[in-house]
């Protein structure tokens, strides 16, 4: 009985739709040729409910010709459907609409404040705080840095704690880069380029963190393989501050990537050094060494062919013993690394794999808590900074990072944000629809650096602004007094631990111990 029930509907479909064509051409033949015109809609619904049920690749369509559309018509426009008519505050993901709208105000610089009380349910498990001091300070710097470069470093940079996140011409548009890169450039904070090479449109004023990865663009040979000379070529701009090699990133780990041959163009080809229309492959491991031990001579050689800019590595933290082998390689070696980077396995990316994005790395509280106590019991902390990656927004995620060991932050979706990404979802379609991660001219045309380099200086600015607020409030003075006993996080209905007790109940050198026993 429901096979021929819906094998009814389909034919009283296809029926109506011959009825319909065969009333127009009745009433066009009896009452005029005007109503021939209604042919130009009655006969394409025809030919579609034809091809509907002739066609084999989808069921649903098959079975429900005509009507059967408006399902994958629902499912196109349900993000939009979501984000803007049913998602509340709280909702939305990686950023909920509380969240982005903070950005959007601190870009276009306009009311920043909230009304009536939290939204956030106080009771329910995660919920986080800062403890206040009823001493108040006042933070007489105008701006918040840190000094990154260590006794080995002859040109040490001195960063701003909140900088531009790892992002790639290539993945982002040309008139995304220049905004980001002019927008640094106001607000003397630093761009970081991401592993797809410096490009002109890196070159607007604004510092650079020219970032190296396993495909070596920018700074390879005609077969792939690192290029002393042309690194050199690169790295001695001076709009190049810091070098950082990345081993890993938070949203792939261990996952490489591939430029396709159609978004090749000689441009990009041109900027990473590679054949112009062919597809290049990104390796998931790096071609020039293969332990701890090479991976830091490998950071000497860039420090050495960059005349002694700061030169560190960016990870996403996976198997802890290897990070610990890293530290006792710098141990062994006597270099000294001027930074790491930690990307949690919350950080974003244009395209991934679902099982890479969802469950592949360590977040980023707890690998920075555990890269902390590992610089600690090797004392190794005075000498290497930590900087923080993974949905870093505010000035309370600023804080946080903080408080568990990092000196500095990076704000790679922020910053999107605040050229005016709308969280579409379609990062690696090409049809970003405000411009910021496409190719396509039609669409990065409307986004005009004039405008938004300013939104990016200012959402930079007013984040500082926010962060020392708070800091004043909790009577942290200076960058390292901010401390993770002044963070706390309901853990269960009934329980509130600090940052302290979750993060480091293990003390450093007990957890090295252990780990090294492991090891041997």
């Amino acid at each position: 009985m429901k096979d021929s029930k819906w094998i009814s509907i389909r034919g009283m479909i296809v029926f109506a739709v011959i009825l319909l064509n065969a009333i127009i051409l009745r009433k066009a033949f009896t009452a005029g040729s005007t109503w021939y015109w209604g042919l130009l809609v009655s006969a394409p619904l025809l030919a579609i409910a034809v091809i509907d049920i002739t066609q084999r690749r989808h069921a649903i369509i098959r079975n429900f010709p005509l009507i059967g559309h408006l399902r994958y018509f629902f499912e196109f426009i349900r993000p939009e459907l979501r984000q803007y008519f049913f998602e509340s505050d709280l909702d939305g993901k990686p950023f909920n609409r509380r969240q982005r709208s903070i950005v959007y105000q601190r870009a276009k610089n306009e009311k920043q404040t909230v009304a009536f009380g939290m939204q956030a349910d106080p009771a329910k498990p995660g919920y986080e705080w800062a403890a206040h001091s009823i001493y108040p300070v006042t933070i007489k710097e105008q701006d918040l840095r840190v000094w990154i470069g260590n006794y080995q470093c002859m040109q040490p940079y001195h960063a701003s704690i909140f900088n531009i996140g790892a992002m790639s011409y290539g993945a982002l548009s040309k008139t995304a880069i220049v905004s980001l890169n002019e927008g640094a450039s106001i607000g003397k904070f630093a761009h970081n380029t991401g592993e797809g090479g410096i490009s002109d449109y890196h070159l607007r004023g604004g510092d650079l963190i020219w970032q190296i990865g396993t495909g070596y663009f920018g700074c390879r040979d005609a077969n792939g393989k690192f290029s002393a000379m042309a690194f050199r070529k690169n790295a001695l701009r001076p709009q190049v501050k810091m070098i950082e090699l990345k081993l890993s990133q938070g949203a792939k780990p261990g996952h490489g990537g591939i430029l396709p041959g159609s978004k090749n163009t000689p441009e990009i080809a041109a900027i990473r050094m590679v054949v112009p229309g062919t597809t290049v492959h990104s390796p998931t491991r790096h071609s020039e060494f293969d332990s701890p031990e090479g991976l830091i001579q490998f950071l000497q050689l860039l420090r050495e062919l960059s005349e002694g800019k700061p030169v560190g590595f960016k990870l996403c933290i996976g198997d802890k013993q290897e990070f610990t082998e890293i530290c006792r390689a710098i141990i062994n070696t006597g270099i000294m690394p001027d930074f790491i980077s930690i990307d949690g396995a919350e950080g974003g990316t244009g395209a991934a794999p679902l099982e890479f994005t969802d469950h592949v790395g360590m977040p980023l509280h707890e690998a920075l808590a555990f890269a902390k106590q590992a610089l600690d019991a090797f004392n190794l902390s005075d000498h290497i900074k930590l900087i923080a990656a993974g949905k870093i927004i505010t000035g309370f995620d600023v804080l946080k990072a903080m408080s568990l060991g990092a000196s500095a932050c990076y704000s790679s979706r922020g910053m999107m944000m605040a050229l005016g990404c709308i969280q579409a979802l379609v990062c690696d379609s090409g049809r970003c629809p405000v411009g910021v991660a496409t190719q396509n001219p039609s669409l990065y045309k409307g986004l005009h650096p004039a405008d938004k380099r300013i939104r990016v200086a200012n959402f930079h600015l007013k984040t500082i602004e926010a962060t020392k607020e708070i800091m004043e409030a909790c009577g942290f003075k200076r960058i390292e007094s901010i401390h993770p006993s002044k963070f706390f996080r309901r853990v269960n209905e009934h329980e509130v631990k600090s940052f302290e007790q979750i993060y480091f109940h293990e003390k450093g050198s007990a957890l090295i111990n252990k780990l090294n026993s492991q090891l041997n």
